[in-house]
């Protein structure tokens, strides 16, 4: 899976809170690419989370979107994160933690 090297995913986790972050650069495919996953998958599975973009105009290189889920008390976001990881072909975190 080399997808890793164009999209570059970290999960925070802490009690009841979960986010994983993919930093696509400046390549708008990648964007689409991500959105599509992240609607195909909030479709799958009939959850929600809190979704939101950090895009830059002075740094193309940090943009990013953020997937988080707040009171996860069943901690089922990592499913909901495993499935979106999948569909990029992402096989490994920058933080380890995937």
């Amino acid at each position: 899976m080399k997808k890793c090297t164009e999209i570059k995913a970290n999960v925070r986790m802490e009690e009841r809170y979960e986010a994983l972050s993919l930093m696509f650069g400046d390549c708008p495919d990648l964007k689409k690419e991500i959105d599509k996953a992240i609607v195909e998958t909030k479709e799958e599975t009939d959850m929600t989370p809190f979704i939101f973009e950090k895009i830059s105009n002075d740094r193309p290189d940090i943009q990013a979107i953020y997937i988080e889920f707040q009171e996860d008390v069943h901690r089922s976001a990592g499913d909901f994160f495993n499935i979106i990881l999948k569909k990029l072909k992402i096989d490994h975190c920058e933080s380890g933690l995937c």
